[in-house]
C-alpha cells in the first residue's frame, strides 16, 4: 500500500497533459552551516492546486524562494513546463510564466486596484511601454490591444470592480489581498506561487479568497497552476489537489488531503503528540509501539 509519505514521486514529464507545470527535484539549500532544504521534491501538475505546509521554520518560504528564482539551491532542479530552468533568474521566470505574491502586501499605495492591474499586464505583455508610464502617469490611460478585456475580466472575476477606481490605500487588508492575486493574475502567469495569502484575515475573508483560488484555477483555460504557503492548514486541506508537508527542511509527506490529514508524521510534527512511524523488519512504515496510532499510547 502506497503511504502518502511516498506517493507522488516528482516527474517532471509524469502526467496525461505533459510536463508538470511546475517541477523541483532534489532541492538542497544551505546557509552556511545551516541545511535549510535537504533533498526536498515536488510536482506541481497544469491545472492543479498544490499545498505547502509545516510547522514554523520548516523551509516552507525558502523553497518557495527556489521556485520562484529569487534563491539558487545548492543542489537539485527546478522545471517549468519540462525546460531546466534552474539557472534563470526571477525576472525571466516571470516572463516565462511564474508569478508570486508574497507575505507582506507589496503594492504601490498611491496608484489604483486598476492601475496596478495595467502595469502587470504592461510588464509581460509589452514591458517597452513600462518606461513610458514611469516617466509620464497619463501614459497608464492609454490603452493596448487586449488590454481592456484582460483587466476588466480579471477585475469582475476577482469581485474587484466596485472598487477598481479606488486607491489601494483606502481598502482593506482582504480586498489588498485580492488585489495582490489580480496583479499576479493580470501577467498571465502558467504557475502562481502563493506565500501566506490568508494571513491577517478574519474567517469570513480567508473563505472568500480560498474560493477565489479555486475557481481561477477550475476556469483556466490554459492549465493554470497554484502553490500555495500557508499556516491555516484546515484551509489548505480543503482547497489543495496535493499537499506537500515539510519539517526541518525535509519533506515528511505528499499525498491527497486525506492521505496527509491522517499521516502518523504529519500529526507527530504539527501536534507532537504523536511518535512518529517506525520501520519493520520488512521496511515498511508502521505506527511506533506504545504510540497513539497503535492504540497502545496514552489515551487509548
Amino acid at each position: 500500500m502506497t503511504t502518502a509519505t511516498d506517493a507522488g514521486a516528482p516527474g517532471a514529464d509524469a502526467g496525461p497533459n505533459g510536463p508538470a507545470a511546475l517541477a523541483a527535484q532534489g532541492i538542497v539549500v544551505r546557509f552556511g552551516g545551516l541545511t535549510a532544504l535537504s533533498d526536498v521534491s515536488l510536482d506541481v501538475p497544469r491545472g492543479s492546486i498544490v499545498g505547502l505546509v509545516g510547522p514554523n521554520g520548516a523551509g516552507k518560504s525558502t523553497l518557495l524562494g527556489v521556485l520562484s528564482g529569487l534563491l539558487s539551491p545548492n543542489e537539485g532542479t527546478v522545471r517549468l513546463l519540462g525546460d531546466d530552468v534552474t539557472g534563470v533568474s526571477a525576472r525571466h521566470r516571470a516572463i516565462r510564466g511564474v508569478a508570486r505574491t508574497f507575505q507582506q502586501p507589496e503594492l504601490f499605495m498611491g496608484l489604483s486596484v486598476r492601475e496596478h492591474l495595467v502595469l502587470a499586464y504592461r510588464a509581460r505583455v509589452a514591458p517597452r511601454r513600462m518606461w513610458l508610464d514611469m516617466l509620464n502617469p497619463a501614459a497608464l490611460f492609454r490603452t493596448a490591444p487586449g488590454e481592456t478585456d484582460t483587466v476588466d475580466g480579471l477585475l469582475e472575476r476577482l469581485h474587484l470592480t466596485h472598487v477598481a477606481k479606488a486607491p489601494v490605500a483606502a481598502l482593506p487588508l482582504g480586498v489588498i489581498r485580492l488585489v495582490e492575486v489580480a496583479r499576479a493574475l493580470a501577467s498571465e502567469p502558467k504557475v502562481l506561487l502563493l506565500d501566506e495569502p490568508l494571513s491577517g484575515l478574519d474567517i469570513h475573508g480567508s473563505e472568500n479568497l480560498v474560493g477565489v483560488f479555486r475557481e481561477i484555477v477550475d476556469r483556466s483555460d490554459d492549465g493554470l497552476a497554484l502553490v500555495i504557503v500557508e499556516h491555516d492548514v484546515a484551509a489548505v486541506l480543503a482547497l489543495s489537489d496535493s499537499v506537500v508537508v515539510l519539517d526541518f527542511g525535509e519533506r515528511i509527506a505528499v499525498g491527497t488531503p486525506e492521505e496527509v490529514r491522517s499521516d502518523s508524521a504529519v500529526r507527530a510534527a504539527y501536534l507532537g503528540d504523536v511518535e512518529p512511524p517506525t520501520r519493520t523488519a520488512a521496511g515498511q512504515e508502521g505506527p511506533a509501539p506504545g504510540s497513539a496510532v497503535d492504540g497502545q499510547g496514552a489515551g487509548a
